[in-house]
């Protein structure tokens, strides 16, 4: 791509933007141009700071007429990288933070530059959520597009079964909706299929009555007892209700002093979940997985869901370095768990996680094809999460994350790839899509057939 050609690109849209537009030598670039991951260190040539549909058509229609690289960036948290592209125009839609609710049809939209705690905050005082992560300034975007786990899953569905419509500016500069009604290919595969299909600008929800307390578990277990908390869960979560979404991980013990001092350091096995119904019933439905064995600490309780949404928030700084790659479970055996805790305790950087995700509930009855996320019926998913500060650690990090998925990988009841957890989508399409990759690229072929939006490098038109 010429220079010149981007510098002609450079100011015709900074002659139509109503937003910002920050380009090299401005004092805001390097902040502009970050990214959460801070393993993620690209120089885009532009960063269009979008005030509205407007803007995201502009921009758009120049970087298509001038062949400039696209990138899309929502809230927050694309650990893949996705959100800015080296040489190209950053589409920057976080200017675009609006919540708006109606309690009465428990309907909720929202710009696409909100963030979860955007929407908590709006739906809460009514009672309402509409699921979404676990991290609070996570962006609703990705995490819609890509799926969406959240604490309330398994009784309410992914962020994706959620989404009742998107706003979109397509790769020819055109504001359509897609829904049910509407252009119901594209709304397919918008429901899990990653951003590579145009902006999407506003997302329409369903919310539930889920508030404002909620009954949540958080028990850590000395690592010394893994592979029997891991089993004792095993055995929980095959007749668990939908109304619990449980999520175990591996950890080593921060030094903090809500932590006994005499296990700061240690390995542990912590389960974190959320009963989505009466406070009272979830109380008495979680005490089993709080006697899994003697607590190294407790604090599970009776708290308000934005306190629990908050809860990991500090986990998850701006600015660490994070490679997450992950796998779907068809049977946590023996073998797979002893597999996953051998992983786990042979990790360099102790900041990270692994994680079991409880499958099952309300994602396991779509149907596989109803929507462009693959692998709902899998009843655990697993993420291995490398997350560091010293970037002299960032060789042996990424290498036991992949070292680990491979390993893993060899088991016959390993499959698929979370989309928003992909590594650097190292991995073919069929990868994270399953069965659903040949009718993505057919979709892609039909509203992006020059691949405008490239932010899956691993999603062509027509596969």
């Amino acid at each position: 791509m010429a220079i010149e050609t981007t510098e002609r690109g450079v100011e015709r849209l900074r002659a139509q933007l109503k937003g910002e537009l920050v380009t090299p030598g401005d004092p805001a670039y390097d902040e502009a141009r970050g990214v959460w991951n801070g393993m993620i260190n690209k120089r885009p040539a532009m960063i269009a700071r979008c005030d509205g549909v407007a803007d995201v058509q502009a921009a758009v229609t120049v970087a298509r007429e001038h062949d400039i690289p696209i990138a899309v960036r929502g809230g927050g948290h694309g650990v893949a990288g996705r959100a800015v592209v080296d040489g190209g125009l950053v589409i920057d839609l976080e200017p675009m933070h609006w919540v708006r609710v109606n309690p009465e049809t428990r309907r909720v939209r929202a710009g696409a530059g909100a963030t979860w705690g955007d929407v908590d905050r709006e739906t809460q005082p009514f009672g309402l959520a509409v699921p979404g992560g676990v991290v609070s300034d996570t962006g609703i975007a990705g995490l819609t597009l890509g799926g969406g786990m959240g604490h309330v899953r398994r009784k309410y569905g992914l962020s994706c079964d959620n989404l009742v419509s998107a706003d979109v500016v397509t790769a020819d500069g055109a504001y359509i909706t897609a829904s049910e009604d509407e252009h119901e290919d594209l709304f397919w595969a918008l429901r899990g299929g990653g951003g590579n299909f145009g902006v999407v600008t506003a997302f329409e929800y369903e919310a539930h009555p889920v508030g404002p307390d909620v009954a949540m578990c958080f028990v850590w277990y000395d690592g010394e007892r893994a592979t029997e908390v891991l089993r004792k869960f095993r055995e929980y979560a095959a007749d668990a209700p939908d109304e619990v979404s449980l999520l175990p991980f591996y950890a080593w013990v921060p030094d903090l002093p809500e932590f006994p001092g005499e296990s700061w350091g240690d390995s542990s096995v912590a389960f974190l979940g959320c009963y989505a119904g009466d406070p009272a019933d979830g109380e008495a439905e979680l005490r089993t997985v709080r006697e899994f064995g003697e607590p190294v600490v407790d604090f599970s309780g009776t708290m308000p869901y934005v306190e629990l949404q908050t809860m990991l928030d500090e986990d998850y700084p701006n600015g660490r370095l994070y490679y997450w790659k992950s796998l779907y479970i068809d049977e946590l055996s023996d073998d797979i768990i002893d597999a996953v805790v051998a992983c786990a305790e042979r990790c360099p950087v102790p900041l990270s996680t692994v994680d079991i995700w409880q499958g099952g509930g309300a994602p396991a009855r779509v149907g596989e094809t109803e929507t462009a996320f693959a692998h709902r019926d899998a009843p655990y998913g697993l993420n291995f999460e490398a997350n560091w500060d010293d970037p002299r650690q960032t060789d042996a990090a990424i290498a036991w994350v992949r070292d680990s998925v491979a390993e893993l990988r060899e088991f016959p009841e390993i499959r698929g790839q979370y989309v928003n957890f992909p590594g650097l989508e190292e991995e073919p399409s069929s990868v994270p899509f399953g069965e659903n990759a040949e009718r993505l690229g057919a979709v892609k072929a039909e509203y992006d057939p020059d691949g405008v939006f490239r932010a899956h490098g691993n999603l062509e038109p027509g596969i």
